[in-house]
């Protein structure tokens, strides 16, 4: 793939990190347009453009059971609007896989998660919530979640960790319980699309999640 120029303000790549099974998403440079659920169809996605999950990854000090199905996790924070579409396939048929619940969470412009605002030496409100969440995947296999662009923590570069739940049960109160959690992997790369002229346009972010299901 040919790298196009991306804006001097952005690091040219930030990581996915997933769950329990946790896997890290790496932004590349800008391509020239991102990939539409309606585009993908069902048809097999090459090896060579799938993040395999597997089951051995850790997910990490800073996860929290229980998040919020919704596209939209973004809450009160600013930052570049970051329109993430993950797709989620069977590692071994590459067959997209739906009602796939995609769950993510990443750190704020001050490098601090939700549920765990100090660890990283600042100060500011906490819910539990902000920058955590997740959605099902479509009959595609694809989940699109709304966030701002993550911040980072010293010793580690930009990163936004994904799981992939399935068979789970939505629950009254907007979030999810039972399923089988289905892996991480060390690193994918997540590559980024310019929305506008201006980094507060915001970027559009594309990966393809394979799965091991046995």
């Amino acid at each position: 793939m040919t790298a196009h120029q991306q804006h001097p303000a952005l690091p040219r790549t930030v990581l996915i990190a997933t769950g329990a099974t946790a896997a890290t998403l790496a932004v590349t440079a800008p391509a020239p347009e991102a990939p539409t659920a309606e585009a993908a169809g069902t048809a097999p996605v090459a090896a060579a453009a799938v993040c395999t999950l597997t089951k051995e990854m850790t997910e990490g000090p800073y996860y929290l059971d229980g998040q919020l199905v919704r596209a939209d996790i973004s809450e009160d924070k600013t930052g570049f609007p970051l329109e993430l579409t993950l797709t989620v396939v069977d590692d071994d048929t590459r067959a997209p896989l739906g009602n796939a619940l995609v769950e993510i969470w990443h750190a704020d412009a001050l490098g601090e998660y939700s549920g765990f605002v100090g660890n990283n030496g600042h100060n500011e409100p906490d819910y539990g919530t902000f920058l955590r969440g997740g959605v099902l995947t479509n009959s595609s296999g694809v989940a699109t979640i709304t966030t701002v662009y993550p911040g980072w923590y010293r010793g580690r570069c930009i990163h936004i960790h994904v799981k992939v739940h399935t068979d789970v049960t939505l629950t009254s109160d907007g979030s999810f319980e039972g399923g089988q959690e289905l892996g991480g992997a060390a690193s994918g790369l997540l590559t980024l699309t310019a929305l506008g002229s201006s980094p507060s346009a915001g970027y559009a972010g594309t990966l393809t999640l394979g799965v091991e299901q046995s």
